[in-house]
């Protein structure tokens, strides 16, 4: 059975199998549960295919393919709002990536380098300090956003896609009672993938010894590719070896931020999960075929190559 995996979107659930992926959501008007294909086109597959820099693809790739699956989203739950452009996408994304490696890289350097005898001492300590104030930062970030409203509902469908993939990777029939059992946690989880960035993050870093501000800097960035391909093999060492004592210990800090990220969803959201997850399962013949009946509603599923708002 190969993996699957997935993401929360906006009143929804991206799941990926393979080169099939999936957007499901609950639309606001009618609460009918809505799917849509996502189609995905692979650059420099042979590459991609080579430990480590596959890591690194896969973070692009990810990140590229979480902004679509976030506006083909929206678009199906809330039809009526504008959507953002091709191009406002890229610069959305843009925008996250400067924001991402400013707060959580080139701030936690300048804020550690202020303080001169970690600035002139141990390269070590210098690289340790500096990751434990980046730890505390995503960490308080994380709390932060995790009490606003809306991503509360979006950390319930985070639940919903693990629990499900739990009865899939189980065996089981997607039912939203099989689902309900499991834990939200995961251990392929993208949460836990972050907090091996932030560890692999300050061994990889210590690599550049203790120079100036601005080489300290230039390595940060040079380094980041590095630290993202190493993280990811790390990742899926640990998903493949959850069975172990010794890598559930090592893993057991990326389960507990799940903590965090993840809540309890409600069945209907289960529901949502479960739609997308069998629409990258089942035959193509089969899926699209399939009308659900649903408590709140019928499943609506389509194979459109070209779905509304896919960047």
């Amino acid at each position: 059975m190969p993996p699957v995996g997935g993401q929360a979107v906006l009143e929804g659930v991206m799941m990926q199998n393979g080169d099939r992926i999936a957007v499901a959501v609950r639309r606001e008007d009618d609460k009918k549960i809505i799917v849509r294909d996502l189609p995905v086109k692979k650059i420099l597959p042979r590459l991609s295919k080579v430990p480590v820099f596959r890591g690194v693809f896969r973070f692009v790739s990810m990140l590229v393919l979480g902004i679509r699956a976030l506006n083909l989203s929206a678009s199906l739950a809330f039809p009526e709002d504008e959507q953002l452009s091709k191009g406002g996408t890229a610069i959305t994304m843009v925008v996250a990536i400067v924001i991402a490696v400013g707060g959580f890289v080139v701030l936690p350097l300048f804020v550690v380098n202020s303080f001169g005898s970690l600035r002139a001492g141990n390269p070590v300590v210098f690289n340790l300090v500096e990751g434990l104030l980046r730890m505390t930062l995503f960490l308080g970030y994380v709390v932060v956003i995790s009490r606003m409203k809306e991503i509360k509902r979006v950390f319930q469908y985070h639940g919903a896609e693990h629990k499900t993939v739990h009865a899939y990777e189980a065996g089981l029939d997607l039912t939203v009672d099989n689902a309900r059992e499991y834990t939200t946690l995961h251990p392929r989880c993208g949460t836990a993938f972050l907090m091996i960035v932030l560890v692999i993050a300050i061994l990889v870093f210590s690599l550049a010894g203790n120079p100036t501000l601005w080489l300290k800097l230039l390595s940060r960035l040079l380094l980041l590719p590095v630290v993202a391909g190493v993280s990811y093999e790390v990742l899926q060492f640990s998903g493949r070896h959850s069975d172990r004592r010794l890598v559930r210990a090592l893993s057991a800090p990326g389960m507990w931020l799940q903590r965090l990220t993840t809540a309890e969803p409600t069945d209907d959201m289960l529901e949502v999960a479960i739609a997308s997850l069998k629409h990258v399962t089942e035959p193509v013949a089969a899926r699209e075929a399939a009308t659900v009946d649903v408590e709140a509603g019928a499943v609506q599923s389509s194979a459109d190559p070209n779905p509304a708002c896919a960047a």
